[in-house]
């Protein structure tokens, strides 16, 4: 942020909060719900421009050093306490410093290595990264909301509420930066937890949520296979380790489908299949990666030892020596009652009462997951596409998101702290 920025900041902060003319603790939350649609909007244009600026630089997992710094400077000129987490990633504290209820929301730092093609003006700048997953949404929304709380601190500590911002560095990896946070106390005396994440397949201005899961668990599998080579003239003296490698390939996703209660959906996909270099060799050796998604929690946690079995008994046969690594990922999002009701009726004063739709559990993995099995909260699915516009796919370096969905992000999570407190003046 420019000096010139967060002067313009201060002065309209202190402004509006001048400007008050409701004694702090006395507003119902429908009426702190419009307030914070105020303050957002009087950032608006900031707050755009410091999205394209997060957007034109992307940082791949573990590397989000500038990011970081880029929210953390004007919360803390704002008056917020931030605590840099090691490497990337920060904590901020708002509102009452003893609260009996703090809020948490979330923020994904990271970006995608894939190249961007969209052609956007403030395109990524970086060769082979880019936000392909609508992180530099995500990261901007979290940051309006905190400013805008900042702006009504005075609510906040009127009511005995704080509100803890968690920038998570490196969600895009598994199984996740949520786990550094958790090991740094980022949960610690958090009550619940929000957050939202980019929908391209909904319209700005509306969100998705339902109860109870809204994502899969999602870990990650690679197999490798060792085993006599030789010439393919003479397959019965080698151990033939690419056809066993396609044996890997098709029937354990088929054993694993007889193996598991079928409610779980479990659906092993793989993305990487290697062997060999010449057609008439035999290697010796091969590797297979992909990912195994499920919709159960119960079966994700007892998944593991069944796969390496199944890979071992499929390959066994052949005589090839097989090397499983099988990388827990995520656990899938748990969506609790309270706060998609929370979030629910913070997007229906901002947007209309039609704004909120009914939306599916995806088979997409997100470590939230991590953090809502140690304390209650829900995720949203932001809607991202211009009505009437083209429909686009999460991480592919063509996504392109209306960026008033970075408003409807700020405006939504932060009315949501108030809506937390309770149905009390929700006229």
């Amino acid at each position: 942020m420019t000096p010139d920025a967060s002067d313009t900041l201060t002065t309209q902060t202190t402004a509006r909060a001048a400007d008050a003319a409701v004694e702090p603790g006395s507003a119902t939350p429908a009426d702190l719900v419009g307030r914070v649609a105020k303050e957002v909007d009087a950032i608006s244009e900031q707050l755009l421009q410091w999205r394209r600026d997060v957007h034109r630089h992307p940082e791949v997992s573990w590397q989000e050093e500038r990011t970081t710094a880029l929210v953390a400077g004007p919360l803390s000129q704002a008056g917020a306490r931030v605590r840099r987490l090691p490497g990337t990633g920060a904590l901020v504290e708002i509102g009452h410093a003893e609260p009996e209820l703090r809020i948490g929301l979330r923020a994904d730092l990271d970006a995608l290595p894939v190249d961007e093609v969209t052609g956007l003006p403030f395109a990524s700048q970086v060769p082979g990264a880019c936000h392909a997953c609508g992180h530099d949404v995500h990261t901007v929304g979290v940051l309006g909301a905190g400013l805008a709380l900042l702006a009504m601190q005075e609510e906040l500590l009127a009511r005995r509420v704080a509100v803890r911002l968690i920038f998570q560095p490196a969600e895009e990896t598994h199984p996740g930066g949520a786990l550094k946070v958790l090991e740094h106390g980022g949960l610690e005396g958090v009550d619940r937890l929000l957050a939202v994440h980019c929908d391209p397949g909904v319209d700005v201005g509306h969100v998705g949520l339902r109860v109870g899961p809204i994502t899969a668990a999602s870990d990650m599998v690679h197999v490798a296979l060792t085993g006599r080579g030789g010439h393919t003239s003479r397959p019965h003296l080698t151990q033939d380790l690419t056809y066993a490698l396609g044996k890997v390939v098709t029937e354990v996703p088929a054993a694993l489908s007889r193996r598991l209660d079928p409610r779980a959906a479990a659906v092993l996909v793989w993305g990487e299949v290697r062997a060999g270099s010449a057609p008439n060799v035999i290697p010796t050796r091969g590797e297979a990666s992909g990912t195994l998604r499920m919709l159960d929690a119960e079966t994700w946690e007892t998944v593991r030892p069944l796969f390496t079995d199944i890979v071992e008994s499929v390959v066994s046969p052949y005589g090839v020596t097989a090397t499983v690594t099988y990388t827990q990922g995520v656990p899938p999002v748990e969506n609790e009652n309270a706060s998609v009701v929370a979030l629910s009726r913070a997007a229906m004063l901002l947007l209309g009462a039609t704004s909120v739709e009914p939306t599916k559990q995806s088979m997409g993995g997100e470590d939230l997951g991590w953090y809502l099995q140690q304390v209650p909260g829900a995720m949203a699915r932001l809607g991202t596409r211009t009505p009437g516009g083209p429909t686009f796919e999460l991480h592919q370096g063509d996504l392109v998101v209306d960026e008033s969905a970075v408003l409807v992000a700020a405006k939504v999570l932060a009315a949501s702290v108030f809506t937390s407190l309770g149905p009390a003046g929700l006229q």
